[in-house]
């Protein structure tokens, strides 16, 4: 095919990855929901349900936690049905051979995931549970990436005459998306350790701008905690977790807030871009709100649920952004030995 040739957009497979991605944005707030209400372990058989096929589990025995871990197992089958699909429609209909094998990556991922579920329960090890928290926040962003790259907004990239996207913004959003995704990391680790909040108070962090972490003081916080039964003690390792997840959210906004401006400057406020670093600086005030509030409303579950949420269409912002910035930039050919040089040029070109 010739360069810059347009791909003919298939529609309803397009409106099929966006419904795919829809529906994995879902299946992470089930899964929130799930290590929201601690009840990871309310089903503590796998694959089956209390020796029940896990379609055949009866209504009536969904109380409690066993509601939010079986109906989250039940999304994750839809979910995983309806990636195979999109592969299967992708390696079959798509004339891009990086699009056939974007879908099978996309399949692996949900065939992993649904694994990594599987062993968190059988083995009873929550550090599993931190690395299928990340996995899924990673398969969200790739599910929405192939939303995109079926959509004819990814072909207009390559057909209109766009200006290109200075390195250093370009750079400066792919910093910042990936401190999104390591803060993701961090919190998905401080919600996997089952100990409620290590820090009950904000702006202070008990009472000062730096907690004290000796065993004293750690002794202190736990008998002062409100929780209910059957949460964990803190540890003085939790306590510096939690603060460097606020410091790091503090940089991440200073890193968006920055981009936006940067955006205006290098780009002007009417390009598409820049509209959508706004609604960036939108997700993180949002993001961080939701984040004082689960400490203001001592964890509440929807709210804690609502900041995993966010964060995870942060970090998709994040991504796209960078996606659709290489990409412009990838159309001269001055820029096309560029990082995704390569890869921008392939996908004009297949």
């Amino acid at each position: 095919m010739k360069a810059n040739a347009p791909v003919k957009i298939n529609r309803p497979l397009h409106w099929f990855a966006i419904a795919t991605a829809i529906a994995t944005f879902l299946l992470l707030g089930a899964g929130g929901l799930v290590t929201s209400h601690e009840a990871g372990m309310s089903v503590p058989d796998w694959p089956n349900s209390y020796g029940y096929n896990v379609f055949a589990f009866p209504i009536s025995k969904w109380t409690g936690g066993i509601f939010y871990e079986h109906t989250h197992r039940l999304w994750a089958s839809v979910v995983g049905l309806m990636t195979t699909i999109l592969a299967t429609w992708l390696w079959r209909k798509d004339s891009r051979k990086w699009m056939k094998w974007l879908g099978i990556v996309a399949f692996l991922f949900v065939v992993a995931q649904g694994v990594l579920g599987g062993l968190r329960v059988t083995m009873k090890m929550d550090s599993l549970g931190i690395f299928h928290g990340v996995v899924a926040q990673t398969f969200f962003v790739l599910m929405c990436t192939i939303a995109f790259f079926t959509s004819g907004a990814w072909q207009k990239i390559f057909e209109n005459k766009i200006s290109i996207v200075p390195r250093g913004l370009r750079n400066h959003f792919l910093f910042v998306t990936i401190l999104i995704f390591l803060q993701l990391i961090l919190g998905a680790t401080m919600r996997h350790q089952h100990a409620g909040l290590a820090i009950s108070d904000f702006p202070l962090a008990h009472g000062k701008i730096w907690p004290d972490t000796n065993p004293d003081a750690i002794a202190r916080y736990n008998a002062e905690r409100m929780e209910a039964t059957n949460v964990n003690p803190i540890t003085a390792f939790q306590v510096v977790l939690q603060m460097f997840h606020r410091i790091v959210a503090l940089v991440i906004f200073a890193g968006v807030a920055a981009a936006v401006g940067l955006s205006v400057k290098r780009l002007g406020k009417k390009d598409s871009l820049t509209k959508l670093a706004f609604f960036w600086l939108a997700l993180i005030i949002l993001q961080i709100a939701l984040g004082i509030a689960t400490i203001w409303t001592n964890k509440a579950a929807d709210v804690a649920t609502a900041h995993v949420l966010v964060g995870a269409l942060s970090l998709v912002t994040g991504a796209l952004w960078c996606i659709i910035a290489f990409a412009r930039s990838a159309k001269s050919p001055e820029t096309q030995n560029e990082t995704f040089g390569a890869f921008g040029t392939f996908a004009a070109n297949k």
